[in-house]
Parts: C-alpha cells; structure tokens; sequence
C-alpha cells in the first residue's frame, strides 16, 4: 500500500513546486532547503547535495518576490529603454545583462517607445516587484515618475547621459557635443548650406539638433529651413525618402547630417537608385555607427558612440550603490569619436 503513488507534491492552489515541496523529498526542514539554496556555509555539504537534487528532481524554481519578501533584498534590477528595435539598446542591455549576472542581479526590462505615459505605467507595475536598482534612459520624463523614483528609494543610474546635477548618478556622453563636433567636420570639408535631418525626435536627438544649430550659427551659416525632422520611427526608407524630399526642397544642399545610422544608410542606398554621387553631389553623415556602416557604398563617415561601455559602467555603477558602497564619480562621460569614412 506505501508503494502507491500519491498526488504530484506541488501546492494545490497553484500547481508550482514549492519550497516545503523540496523539504518534505529531502527530508529536511524548509529553512534548511531555503539556507541551503541560498549557498550558506553553515550548511553541511551533503546536505546541501541532497537539498540540491531533490530541488533538480521536482524542478524547484526559487520564487524572487518571496525570497525579497523573506529577506527585504531583491535580486532584481528594473532596465527601461526606450526601444527594442534599436541595436543601440540592444547593445547596451547584453552589456548589463554581462554585469548584473556575476553580481547576482537579474534584468527586469520595461520597453517605453519614447512615451512618458508609457514610462509612468511601466515603473509602477515594475516597482511593485521591490527592485533592488533601476536603469534608465536619458533625464526627460513627466514628474509623476520623477516623483515614484525618488519616493521609491532604490539607487537609480541614468543611461545614455551624463549630468553633473548633486544626488545624480548617470554614464553617457554629451549628445550635443557630438552632434557639433559633426558639424564642424562637414563645415572643415568645404561645405555651405548643411541639413539636419532627424527623425522620431526624441530627447538625444533634439541633443545633436541643437549641437548642429550652434555650430551653424557660429558659422553664420544657420538656416531654419534646413531642419528636416519627421516624428515617425526611424528607418531605412525614412531616411531615403528624407534624401530625396531635401534635395528636392534646397537643391543647393551640399552635406545632410542625419541623427542616426538607419536614416542615413537609407539615404545612401537612395543616392546610388537616383544617381546622386556621395560626396561630390552632397555628403552623407550618420550618428552612432552600427554594424554595416563601414560596409556602405561609399562607406559612411558617422559618430561612434560607446553604448556597450555605457551598460557596463552604468551597471557596475548601480551595483555598486545597490551594496551600498561609495561611488567615485557620480557623473561619467565617455565621450564618443568621429569617425570619417568616404561619405564626407
């Protein structure tokens, strides 16, 4: 009669394996599966090898918001970003993700799509999770997230940006300075009438907008029709039809900066289709040099920017103030370099 096989050990209510599931297969107390679990070296080492394989046999998965509850300390860190499609972000959250990981922390990843609203909803579902840390992008967002951060507690590092604001901790670079820096080689290179063309203007890009504008003007060169900005997602064929709608509108245009690499790779494949030569009917430059920039035809001179530094020092950065140490330096710029290719 003993050899009957009873009800699987999982909890009724939700069909999950539970902590006092392992312990009753182990023979153990739950505390001792939960310090075993945990690594604890007052535990013996047999114990834990068996606390370990009856966890392996019933496929235990630890439960984090229990485990935070228990312990008041998550393991979890709230990522916000604003796009997934960008190999930008993409690049920067693997460098998290490389960071966090050995430290004992997991990602949890809130996708914004550059919308405050979006932001706002995002944080207050994430918070409920008690994070031990947050990452964010940039410094723009409405006041009621600015105000559940800060009555949150948790240490925050801001991505992409750097400040030197008291209390704040960041890792970027200044996207306006960049953005003149371009500016200034298009204007070394002979050119007189510059466009900008940027598309779904968000904060870093209206940055490199106002680099080009004061380069310009020091320059005596600004002309505000030679803004061409569009609010719909960046692409390759944006950036092809932004091409064609420039030259058309200012034939005389020489140079157009584009606020990323995906307009101006479109707008290269569209001068090759209409026959516009690049550089000597007008130069084409880019903003973050992504993968197949250097393989344009002509190659594309752009800015390079250090995104997968950015992760990883923003992330060793949070975890250090997670453990509550001493950070350095609360603001660090990394720059970013010109990179001048055949487009220019």
């Amino acid at each position: 009669m003993s050899s009957t096989k009873k009800s699987s050990p999982r909890s009724r209510a939700t069909g999950r394996v539970t902590l006092a599931d392992v312990a009753r297969l182990a023979q153990v107390s739950p505390i001792t599966v939960s310090r075993a679990l945990r690594g604890e070296r007052a535990v013996d080492a047999l114990l834990v090898a068996r606390v370990q394989a009856a966890a392996n046999e019933l496929g235990y998965v630890p439960d984090p918001a229990a485990r935070a509850l228990a312990s008041r300390h998550s393991a979890q860190v709230v990522v916000l970003i604003p796009l997934l499609s960008n190999a930008l972000f993409v690049d920067v959250l693997e460098a998290v993700q490389r960071t966090l990981r050995p430290a004992g922390y997991q990602m949890l990843m809130g996708v914004t799509h550059y919308n405050a609203d979006e932001e706002e909803n995002l944080l207050r579902e994430l918070l409920q999770h008690r994070p031990a840390g947050l990452l964010v992008t940039g410094f723009e967002r409405n006041d009621a997230t600015r105000q559940m951060m800060t009555a949150s507690g948790v240490p925050c590092v801001h991505l992409m940006e750097s400040s030197g604001a008291e209390g704040v901790y960041s890792v970027g670079f200044s996207q306006t300075d960049a953005g003149a820096e371009m500016t200034r080689h298009l204007l070394q290179r002979g050119k007189k009438r510059i466009a900008f063309a940027g598309a779904q203007l968000d904060p870093r890009t209206m940055q490199r907008l106002t680099g080009w504008r004061e380069e310009l003007t020091r320059a005596d060169r600004y002309e505000p029709q030679l803004e061409w900005l569009n609010p719909a997602p960046s692409s390759m064929a944006l950036g092809g039809d932004m091409l064609a709608q420039i030259l058309q509108a200012q034939p005389d245009v020489d140079a157009i900066f584009f606020n990323n690499d995906d307009l101006a790779q479109g707008a290269l494949l569209a001068a090759l289709r209409l026959g516009f030569q690049v550089p000597q009917r007008v130069a084409i430059a880019g903003f973050n040099d992504l993968t197949g920039s250097d393989q344009m035809l002509p190659t594309l001179t752009t800015v390079h920017t250090p995104r997968r530094e950015i992760g990883s020092a923003a992330a060793s950065m949070l975890v250090a103030l997670m453990d509550g140490e001493t950070v350095p330096s609360p603001s660090i710029d990394l720059g970013y370099r010109l990179v001048v290719r055949d487009s220019t």
